[in-house]
């Protein structure tokens, strides 16, 4: 897979699998991306990060993949891998 060009940001929990899994992929991938690790968070940070991740994903569920404007909630391999190639 040739690395993408889009913006990608990963909410994620510190103690999550799923978002462990995710993170690991998009390393294998060898793309750049940001990654929050939202439980980690204090204060008005905190506060903050919440209400964006809640503008993408209203369950508030990780982790929450953002590849360009495609929001991927949950670590779906194929899903990603989609949104990459695009």
């Amino acid at each position: 897979m040739s690395p993408t060009q889009k913006r990608i940001k990963v909410f994620t929990l510190s103690t999550c699998i799923h978002c462990k899994k995710a993170k690991a992929y998009l390393s294998e991938c060898q793309v750049p991306y940001e990654s929050v690790d939202v439980d980690l968070m204090k204060g008005k940070e905190r506060e903050s990060i919440i209400a964006e991740v809640s503008r993408y994903n209203p369950r508030l569920t990780f982790p929450t993949i953002l590849i360009g404007e495609e929001v991927i909630v949950g670590f779906n391999e194929e899903k990603v891998k989609k949104a990459l190639d695009q």
